[in-house]
C-alpha cells in the first residue's frame, strides 16, 4: 500500500451518521492506514476535524478529543512556515484554496503518493500527489 494522506473530510466522515455508506467507507480507510501504518494526517487536518464534528455534528468535545488522540497514532505532519510559503504558491499557480493547497503540502512533505479527499478533482496530480475521492 502506498503512503496516504487523508483529508479531513475523511476523518469527519467517520462520526456522520446521517451518511452511512461514506461512513462506513471513512472507517475502513481509517483503520487501513492505521493497520497498515501508511496513512498521513497534519495538524491542520486534526485542528478541523475537532471543529467541524462538534460544531457541525454536535459530537460531544470530550468524544472528538478522544477520536483525536486515536487519529494521532498516524503519522502526523507538522504545519510550518516553508509549508504556509509553498501553499500559496500552489493557491495562484493551481487555483485551489488556500487550506486545500496547505493539505497538499503536507502530503508531498511527507512523501504520499496519494491524497484521499472528495474535495479536489479525483485523477489530477497536483506537486506529485495524485488525488484519489475514496467515496467516488
Amino acid at each position: 500500500m502506498a503512503r496516504r494522506f487523508l483529508d479531513t473530510n475523511l476523518l469527519v466522515y467517520t462520526d456522520d451518521a446521517a451518511d452511512r455508506r461514506r461512513s462506513r467507507i471513512a472507517m475502513a480507510e481509517v483503520e487501513a492506514a492505521i493497520t497498515s501504518r501508511e496513512g498521513v494526517i497534519s495538524t491542520q487536518v486534526l485542528q478541523e476535524y475537532f471543529s467541524v464534528t462538534t460544531r457541525k455534528l454536535g459530537t460531544d468535545p470530550g468524544i472528538a478529543r478522544r477520536r483525536l488522540q486515536l487519529f494521532a497514532t498516524l503519522e502526523v505532519v507538522q504545519i510550518d512556515v516553508e509549508m504556509i510559503l509553498g501553499a500559496t504558491d500552489l493557491h495562484r499557480l493551481h487555483g485551489l484554496s488556500f487550506w486545500d493547497a496547505l493539505i497538499i503540502q503536507a502530503a508531498g512533505r511527507a512523501g504520499c503518493e496519494v491524497l484521499l479527499t472528495e474535495d479536489l478533482q479525483a485523477g489530477r496530480s497536483i506537486a506529485g500527489v495524485r488525488i484519489t475521492d475514496p467515496f467516488a
